[in-house]
């Protein structure tokens, strides 16, 4: 069984994102379940080497807006309008719908396409017809638009956003309506995406690779310690909220540090935070943390920081949107969304800090993570040569 795997960025083996570290954990459960997968999709702009040998590399590309210039913005934006494509599809028109039919008659025989988040497939899936498809939602990406609209600064900025939520949710029933199975990462994705028949689709539970070889006892340099993509809009939202509302609310001599990209201006604003920035070994920083804010506020699909989190055993504090699509929290988590009681619940659990094993829950989610695997596989017509492991 032949299927392809088109995404808007080729796995690496240097997972930086949650996005990332997402697809590493579905394309080795796509492989366990004994499918033979070629990636099709764009390098990293400077790690084109380290793309996997057999994959399909249709350029390379940076898809972050933040790190774009002026020109490479407005660029995007005149291929959005003029094709009537979203913001993100737009980007990955920097390869024409030629050039990436050409790489598909270069893989036959192909079996099936896996169209994996919106992205990649509203830019080429007319490309792809006539190839059956399952579909991987990663959000329900028309409300992370809507939500981020909201939380929009400006009038434009919040145009654009109502825009790309519009042209999203038309791309996402389309999606849907076509793909012979529809995975999601949480059972309320199904409910927004409209396919909560059995027959029609099933929840992904991650894991994040490589988190749970990581006990025993730690040295801490901060009492709380969080990192994040902050440059998504949904994640910029959970920060802003933790900065103005929480962080006041934690006592004089608290240490708080935050890792990640981290947009102009907020360690002026938020002098008592440590900015760290990009660092490069995750799991070591947020160790280096007591307890770990979990600080999910919008947004849809799962947290992937804190499946990391409960991997790892770290006692964490957490909004009930942080654990969206998470079946059981483990016992040195609390669920809070009032944003006083949340920094009370970081004072408690900093005082006296209990990390458990984290290897169960990796072991759950794995198993029903093949398991979900199959069920589409199947439910498509896609019969895998052996059963996963």
């Amino acid at each position: 069984m032949h299927l392809v795997f088109a995404t808007s960025i080729v796995p690496d083996g240097a997972p930086a994102s949650g996005y990332e570290i997402a697809n590493a954990a579905i394309l080795d459960a796509f492989a366990r379940a004994g499918c033979r997968l070629t990636v099709m999709g764009f390098a990293w702009q400077g790690r084109e080497d380290a793309v996997p040998a057999g994959s399909v590399v249709l350029g390379a590309l940076d898809p972050r807006t933040e790190t774009a210039g002026l020109r490479s913005r407005l660029g995007w934006l005149a291929t959005a309008f003029l094709h009537g494509l979203t913001f993100s599809s737009a980007k990955m028109r920097q390869a024409s719908p030629r050039q990436v039919a050409a790489a598909l008659r270069a893989l036959e025989p192909v079996d099936g396409v896996i169209f994996n988040s919106a992205q990649f497939a509203g830019a080429f899936r007319h490309v792809f017809a006539g190839k059956p498809n399952l579909y991987v939602a990663h959000n329900v990406e028309h409300v992370s638009a809507a939500q981020s609209a909201g939380a929009a600064k400006g009038l434009v900025a919040r145009l654009l956003f109502r825009r790309e939520a519009r042209l999203l949710k038309r791309l996402e029933r389309a999606l849907c309506d076509e793909a012979r199975f529809v995975y999601t990462l949480s059972d309320e994705d199904r409910q927004g995406l409209g396919v909560t028949c059995e027959q029609r689709s099933a929840v992904l539970p991650l894991v994040a690779r490589g988190a749970v070889t990581t006990r025993g006892a730690r040295e801490t340099v901060y009492d709380a310690a969080l990192i994040g993509t902050w440059s998504w809009a949904p994640n910029r939202i959970g920060l802003d909220w933790f900065l103005e509302q929480v962080v006041p609310c934690l006592p004089v001599g608290f240490r708080v540090a935050v890792a990640g990209d981290a947009p102009a201006g907020l360690a002026e604003a938020h002098p008592n935070v440590v900015f760290s920035g990009r660092v490069a070994d995750a799991v070591g920083f947020v160790r280096s943390g007591k307890v770990v804010p979990l600080i999910s506020r919008a947004g849809t699909g799962v947290q992937l920081k804190t499946i990391e989190t409960f991997e790892l055993g770290l006692p964490s504090v957490a909004t009930s949107s942080a654990v969206r699509g998470i079946a059981e929290t483990p016992e040195n988590c609390t669920v809070v969304d009032d944003p006083r009681a949340f920094a009370e619940a970081l004072v408690r659990a900093a005082a006296a800090p209990q990390d458990i094993d984290g290897r169960a829950f990796h072991r759950a989610q794995l198993g029903a993570l093949d398991k979900a695997i199959l069920q589409g596989l199947r439910q498509a017509g896609f019969a895998p040569r052996r059963e996963a492991a």
